[in-house]
């Protein structure tokens, strides 16, 4: 059982919820990734998703794609990501979980990725732009390094597609509650909590839901439906701008003293 299942486990014995904050790594210079860690950690993160800056990225939106961009602009590379990862874990203790897009892992090596990032302690990987069907080029190599991936299930995945996808993972599913990319919302719709309640019946494994969470409104609506929830574009943005006490804030939503689901 690596960190994620283990993490999982511990919330649902104290009937607790998964927040899992966003980053973009390199955002503000890669020197400071740690601290961002240490930071998110300290106010309450179940495990951290850590972005790697892409020049393609499908699935963001435009909140997190600045992000990238400045990122690149630092020079922030791959390699240079692991190795402040490693760093990283040395005071670091929840799990994290790299967010990239398949390119990168092809250019650095799939074995060497593979091996790397567990060197450095990285729990598990998603890969937006990975579909089922072809992930026999990377799954194979991760898990011989005990590494999870995190697989991703959409408002327009069928039924079937999404037993399959649950079926082959031991981390979370990563369940999208928007059709498009990644970006605060105002609200969601009422076919968001019943896509919630299909998948979760389905589910073997806990289920998160991503994209588009940005309030704790957002998040109280759709926390009884699921296992937790992945915020980015909120998380990214309130760093950007260095408000640490709104991070904290709004970072408390799902602590003990006000989870009560």
């Amino acid at each position: 059982m690596n960190r994620i299942e283990q993490s999982f486990k511990e919330l649902k014995n104290q009937e607790r919820k998964a927040f899992i904050p966003y980053i973009m790594a390199g955002d503000g210079g890669l020197n400071n990734l740690t601290e961002r860690l240490i930071t998110l950690e300290k106010f309450g993160a179940t495990l951290i998703e850590v972005g790697v800056p892409f020049s393609d990225p499908v699935a963001d939106g435009p909140i997190i794609q600045q992000a990238g961009i400045r990122a690149l602009q630092n020079g922030t590379t791959l390699r240079g990501i692991i190795a402040e990862l490693a760093k990283a874990r040395e005071v670091v203790s929840v799990p994290i979980v790299l967010m990239t897009y398949l390119n990168p892992i092809y250019s650095y090596g799939i074995s060497k990725f593979a091996q790397d990032i567990a060197n450095a302690g990285v729990d598990g990987c998603i890969i937006p732009d990975l579909p089922v069907e072809e992930e026999d080029l990377i799954v194979g190599e991760l898990e011989d390094e005990g590494i999870e991936l995190i697989r991703l299930v959409t408002l327009t995945s069928p039924i079937d597609r999404i037993k399959e996808i649950s079926n082959r993972g031991k981390g979370f599913l990563y369940t999208v509650t928007v059709k498009g990319i990644t970006g605060a919302r105002k609200e969601f719709a009422q076919e968001v909590v019943e896509f919630l309640k299909k998948v979760k019946e389905v589910s073997p494994i806990p289920v998160v839901a991503g994209f588009g969470i940005s309030s704790e409104k957002q998040i109280n609506e759709l926390t009884p439906h699921c296992d937790g929830v992945i915020v980015g574009s909120k998380i990214v943005d309130l760093l950007h701008k260095g408000d640490i006490n709104g991070l904290e804030s709004f970072m408390s939503v799902l602590k003990p003293e006000k989870n009560i689901r």
